[in-house]
């Protein structure tokens, strides 16, 4: 089992949009949210056919996602490293302004 911990930063005005995305990948469990600073707790736990690795660049691939600080991390050393995934995550756009 391997778990991490992300704190994200995303602009104010799209958390509620982002964390729907966040919400569609596989592991990732969204925790709290600041809407005044942008910040975006979340949680990823790897699963069968996918990594916390897999989610992990998945997150960065969201749009409007600035940053993505890595809080936490676990890992059972009893428990193999998942095998290669065939998990491709292509985040659907959040609308007509794009982030940058």
């Amino acid at each position: 089992m391997r778990i991490a911990s992300l704190v994200l930063r995303i602009p104010p005005e799209q958390i509620s949009a982002t964390r729907q995305v966040l919400a569609t990948i596989a592991g990732v469990q969204v925790h709290a949210h600041d809407s005044a600073t942008g910040k975006v707790i979340v949680t990823i736990e790897d699963g069968p056919g996918y990594s916390t690795a897999d989610s992990i660049l998945a997150v960065h691939k969201v749009p409007c996602v600035l940053s993505a600080t890595l809080a936490y991390e676990y890992g059972d050393p009893d428990t193999p490293l998942a095998g290669e995934s065939s998990l491709h995550f292509r985040p659907p756009a959040l609308g007509a302004s794009p982030c940058h």
